[in-house]
């Protein structure tokens, strides 16, 4: 294979996805926009900041100039943070043909305009495009572990397309043609990982665990479903898959920016101390705001909005949930037994 794929965006994510490109034969062109950790990369032939220890192969090339970076690229892959998609966007638009493919691999929401990813590149003019999501940790993804992931698009060739590109001996890609409900589920489970972050600072249980887990589905999907989703969605890959690996895994920086909240930190002085984006904050703002838009109960993330934004304490978000009015798991007839 001799297509030139762009990856903007040098992150942990950005970069793993750039192997996994790279070592299927593509040619990749990898962006960011520092030059010293251009520089640092190019001499360590690795990205020692965000992904240690994964050796990027010599058919990775690196640069700071997103024109360069995506001439005669096929494709182009967004890996940069939700809250610079669209500066990034308007960036590159101009460098690119009306028939190049963008994949945008960022998860969250616009905060202020609440806008889905995907919504922000057609904001900007950019209509050919995809959305990659699932259960994928950088770390794993790089050394390349086994991972099954899902991408949508408005169209399904494109999606297919999509599809054929990544996939590999440990890569697996599912189409799925909701495209909402692959972006909600992708950016709201941030939300979760946060509240079973908090879970775990204060000391609590594989029992706490699943509850914040299992309801906060129930919220996702109430959410996602309100907006245009298909339910069925939220059982999948970009739904329950990555919600589970983002709550339990200690490589998620949103479960691990929760325990510190839990543990009592302030949240600028977690912040401080990740180093990377976290983007269960942002997003926890945006859907609260959505909730309240489309009237839909959302108590797991009131609850970690107040913790975020308010400076509730999370032990006191604990009596909140559990001491709410009794309720129905679901909906539904009482039938007698046979």
């Amino acid at each position: 294979m001799t297509a030139k794929i762009a990856v903007l965006g040098a992150g942990s994510w950005g970069t793993a996805l750039a192997v996994l490109l790279a070592k299927k034969g593509f040619q990749v062109v990898l962006w960011s926009r520092r030059e010293e950790q251009i520089r640092v990369m190019r001499l360590q032939r690795e990205n020692p900041e965000y992904l240690p220890g994964v050796i990027l192969p010599p058919n990775i090339l690196l640069t700071g100039d997103p024109a360069e970076a995506t001439h005669d690229a096929s494709l182009v892959v967004l890996s940069v943070p939700s809250h610079a998609v669209r500066e990034v966007a308007g960036k590159v638009k101009k460098h690119l043909k009306s028939e190049v493919i963008v994949v945008n691999a960022a998860k969250g929401l616009e905060l202020d305009t609440n806008l889905r990813l995907s919504q922000v590149l057609e904001s900007e003019g950019i209509e050919n495009y995809s959305v990659l999501s699932g259960p994928s940790h950088a770390e794993e993804v790089g050394r390349g572990l086994p991972t099954t992931v899902v991408v949508s698009a408005p169209r399904r060739s494109v999606a297919e397309y999509v599809q054929n590109i990544f996939m590999g001996p440990s890569f697996r890609v599912y189409t799925n043609p909701d495209l909402v409900g692959v972006e909600l589920g992708g950016a709201l489970k941030n939300v979760i990982a946060l509240a079973t972050g908090m879970s775990d600072g204060l000391g609590f249980g594989d029992n706490a665990r699943a509850a914040l887990m299992t309801r906060g589905m129930a919220e996702i999907s109430r959410l996602g479903v309100a907006l245009g989703a298909n339910p069925l969605t939220f059982s999948g890959l970009a739904g329950i898959g990555d919600l589970i690996v983002t709550c339990t895994s200690m490589y998620s920086r949103n479960r691990r920016a929760g325990i510190q909240l839990g543990q009592g930190k302030p949240l600028h002085e977690v912040l401080a101390g990740m180093g990377m984006v976290v983007e269960g904050v942002k997003t926890t703002k945006a859907a609260r705001e959505l909730g309240h838009q489309y009237g839909i109960q959302l108590p797991i993330t009131e609850e970690v909005y107040q913790v975020l934004y308010a400076g509730k304490p999370a032990a006191a978000c604990v009596a909140a949930l559990m001491e709410r009015p009794r309720t129905r798991e679901m909906d539904g007839e009482w039938r007698l037994p046979n």
